[in-house]
Order: C-alpha cells, then structure tokens, then sequence
C-alpha cells in the first residue's frame, strides 16, 4: 500500500491544474500524474514547489466545440478537438454516478484505444484512480473526469499486428519483440510501423492469474529499463509506466476486465519496446545502494516528471532492481531546470 495524503495538498494541486488543458502542443501535461505520485510517494509538502517549476510548460484549457452525448459519443471518439467536450461529458457522468460505475462502463471502451498519446492518457487515469481508492474528494472526481475525457479524446487502437511466437515469461517476452524503425521519430508514425508483436499470455481468462502476469509484466519491463533505457530515456519508461496503470486500476473494476486488461497492457509495452529499443542493452550497476525513500528523494531533486513516474512505478515493485532503474533514469534524463 502507498500512503495516502491527508494533507489536502494534492486535492489543492489538482484544482489548480484542472485550469490547464491535457497537452502542450501535442506533449502531454504530465503534472496531474507527476503531483498524485509524489503525495503518494510521502512528498505531499514538494507538491506546489514541484507545480511551480513545471507550470511554464502548462496551456490553457481548451475550447469546446459540441458537447458529447449518449447518442453520439462513437463519433468523437479518438477526436482531440473534442478534449474539453469528453471532459464535460464525463464531468456530467461523474456526478451523476458512482465514480467506479463509470469507470466499469468506461473502461472496455477506451480499452482498445490506449496506445494513443503515448499512452499517457490510461496512465493518467491509473493515477486517478489510486488517489480516489484513497481518499474521495471533489478535486480527485474532477481529475477523474479529466483522465478519461483525454484518454477519449485520444483513443487510438493498434490493428493489423501479426502475431509472433513468444516465450513462458515477460522478460523473455520483452526480449523476443523486433525492433522497427521509421523516419519520423513522433510516436505516432513509430506506432503505425509497429506490425508484429510476440504473443504473451494470451490464453489468460482467469483474474487471478491476469492479475499476477501484469504484475511480473510490470516488474520485467521495469527491470529491463536499467539496461535498456538508454534506448530512448523518455519513452521507454511508458514500457513500464503503462501496465503498472492499468494494475492500478484493476480493484476498482468488475473482475471480468482483468484479463482483457492485461492482453492491452502487453500489447502497450511490447509496442513502445519495439519502437524505442535500444541495439544492444548495457550492463548497469547503480551507484550506491539506496533505500526506497533516499531514491525517492534523488527523482524529486532531478524533477524530471518521468523519472518520477518510474520511480514511482520502481516502488509499487520493490526490489533493488527496480531501483536501480529509477536510478538509470536519473542518470539519463535531462533535470527539469
């Protein structure tokens, strides 16, 4: 268990945020994700600080163009013009209905579509969904609301992928995915080459067992950033970052979404590691060994807000190797200032 804020701190970050849109440009406003993660991780007093640094990379929220409905809600699907419109919606939605009702009714729908934005919006929505299992309040209904209303409005499908021969388990898995290369290096154009992925633990029905191979899948794509991150320092994480999302978000659902669950979450980290995969993986050693708290405290010093998602993600595993990873990231990614 993470502990939860009491401090109301992160219920005061996100309603400052809820002013701001879900992009920059077409980058993604990591802050909701980044501001929960750090009151969860027992640094709800660097929140603002934190918010403060990062708030010159924030843009206005956006302008609505024709609400959605539950008529017509298929057609603004996947439409990012659409954002502040999918945000009212499930505004209207959440306030009507019990937020774990929604999210049960929600979520094999946008499903198919998390490979949009990075991934980022299911991302988003895990996060919001563990600040809600601890604590309920206005602000964490509102972040809700907004995770889903993005995720909506970028939902993107991944079709038309060959499947590969696998291996027993998730690091061997990750190992066995082709790398694919593109002339753009935006996500969009990599995903859209991704057209042949190894299989893994599709024939999992039973939750339970869903339930643990996501988990090991965490763990592996993890572990594996320490020595491949170097691949891409950014995008790599979502390897990681994504399916401990989706785990996240699996006790707030109805049980027979877990399995489901699990086969997108693979599809998801299999396809951001073939699109960033590194040549050849290097030997990693950290430089100290450090505990948990003292890691912590090294990612919030560098304020890079993916280096904080997985160190984050790095402590829901728990081990020294996942630690050594949020270590990596330190080491390669660029400081916040």
């Amino acid at each position: 268990m993470t502990p939860n804020d009491t401090s109301g701190r992160l219920d005061e970050a996100l309603e400052r945020l809820h002013t701001s849109g879900p992009e920059r440009g077409r980058l993604s406003n990591h802050a909701p994700m980044v501001v929960e993660s750090l009151a969860a991780r027992g640094q709800a007093a660097a929140v603002h600080r934190w918010l403060d640094l990062y708030r010159p990379r924030l843009e206005e929220f956006p302008d609505p163009v024709e609400p959605v409905t539950d008529a017509d809600w298929r057609a603004a699907l996947g439409d990012i013009r659409r954002a502040a419109d999918w945000i009212a919606y499930f505004t209207r939605a959440l306030a009507e209905r019990p937020w774990r009702e929604v999210l049960a009714l929600w979520w094999p729908r946008l499903l198919p579509g998390l490979y949009g934005a990075a991934t980022h919006p299911v991302i988003r929505a895990g996060h919001a969904v563990r600040a809600l299992e601890g604590q309920e309040s206005a602000p964490r209904i509102a972040e809700l609301a907004h995770a889903l209303g993005y995720w909506a409005a970028r939902h993107r499908p991944v079709t038309g992928v060959t499947v590969l021969p696998g291996a027993p388990t998730a690091a061997a898995s990750l190992d066995a995915v082709p790398a694919v290369h593109a002339e753009s290096p935006a996500y969009p154009d990599r995903l859209a080459v991704v057209r042949a992925l190894p299989r893994w633990a599709e024939d999992v029905s039973d939750p339970d067992t869903a339930r643990a191979r996501l988990t090991e899948l965490v763990r592996a794509a993890t572990h594996r950033y320490a020595t491949h991150g170097h691949g891409e320092e950014t995008m790599l994480v979502h390897a990681a970052t994504a399916p401990n999302a989706v785990l996240r978000a699996l006790d707030s659902l109805p049980r027979a979404l877990w399995a489901p669950s699990l086969h997108a979450a693979w599809t998801a980290s299999a396809a951001v590691t073939a699109m960033y995969a590194p040549d050849e993986p290097v030997a990693y050693e950290p430089p100290a060994r450090l505990t948990a708290e003292e890691v912590v405290e090294r990612a919030l010093a560098h304020g890079d807000e993916h280096v904080i998602k997985l160190t984050d993600t790095a402590l829901d595993v728990g081990d020294e190797r996942a630690l050594a990873a949020a270590l990596r990231s330190v080491e390669l990614s660029r400081p916040l200032v």
